[in-house]
């Protein structure tokens, strides 16, 4: 773990917040999430495609743009729309445990170790839908978990959000909500994220850190003497591997879909 600012032991009594992507996590979890999908026959081509480009974007500059979420989130709704929750729960279960649990940042780990250790509840806060989540959160013994809910009418996907994106802004309105809810004064309070998309949160607490920042998050946490914990390794090789990944995803997928076009003409 490398840091430009020494961290401090957690401080009070109020909770510690995190963000997943590439925070607590390599990469956007929604993506690992639609490729397990993809593997299991659930996802379409050109739906992987989409998810791989905001993730290259994703991974090569370290920000999140706006039309990459959209894009994700727009995928996800009109492939969960219809199925049933508890359904769509236990994939969430399978992928995580088989490509996802591997992608959490050992630093980052103790990070939320440091803070359980004293007592302190640590919840996450994400874009991610709120039973990815939640899944993470039983995992790794976390306190709770807030992030984007998908409507459900009888236990079923209606394709429609519950409200908006849990992001940037959104992030901190959640948790001043959750702060008054349970008593905790935020000055006490410690948050954790990558992206500059998430200073309002940061700046919400009363111990910010900057975890793997982007620029403009780096050069803010400097600015205002904030802990900076990066867990990146060889970051310049990253930026050359990723757009070959895609490659390969790309790849893959042509010839998964040429395997089935040919099983669909034999079977003429």
């Amino acid at each position: 773990m490398s840091q430009d600012v020494s961290s401090p032991e957690p401080v009070g009594p109020g909770a510690a917040f995190f963000d997943v992507d590439n925070t607590l996590m390599r990469g956007a979890s929604i993506y690992h999430f639609a490729r397990g999908l993809a593997s299991r026959d659930l996802f379409t081509t050109r739906d992987l495609m989409r998810f791989a480009w905001g993730q290259t974007v994703f991974r090569v500059t370290g920000s999140e743009q706006p039309e990459h979420i959209n894009a994700a989130r727009e995928a996800a709704l009109a492939f969960v729309a219809g199925h049933d929750v508890d359904d769509l729960v236990s994939l969430c279960e399978e992928i995580y445990d088989d490509t996802m649990s591997d992608r959490i940042w050992e630093g980052a780990r103790a990070l939320v170790q440091r803070h359980l250790d004293v007592g302190r509840p640590v919840w996450l806060v994400t874009a991610t839908p709120v039973e990815l989540a939640e899944i993470i959160r039983r995992r790794l013994g976390l306190t709770g978990a807030l992030g984007t809910e998908a409507e459900t009418v009888d236990g079923v996907y209606t394709g429609r959000l519950n409200g908006d994106l849990l992001h940037g802004p959104a992030k901190a309105v959640a948790v001043r909500a959750l702060a008054g809810a349970q008593g905790w004064d935020l000055r006490s309070c410690s948050a954790y994220s990558d992206s500059s998309n998430d200073l309002p949160l940061l700046s919400l607490v009363g111990d910010p850190h900057a975890v793997n920042p982007d620029g403009d998050l780096r050069r803010y946490a400097r600015n205002h003497e904030w802990p900076i914990h990066d867990f990146r390794k060889h970051r310049k090789a990253l930026k050359v591997a990723v757009p070959a990944a895609v490659a390969g995803a790309v790849a893959g997928a042509v010839a998964l879909r040429a395997v089935r076009h040919h099983k669909a003409l034999t079977a003429r």
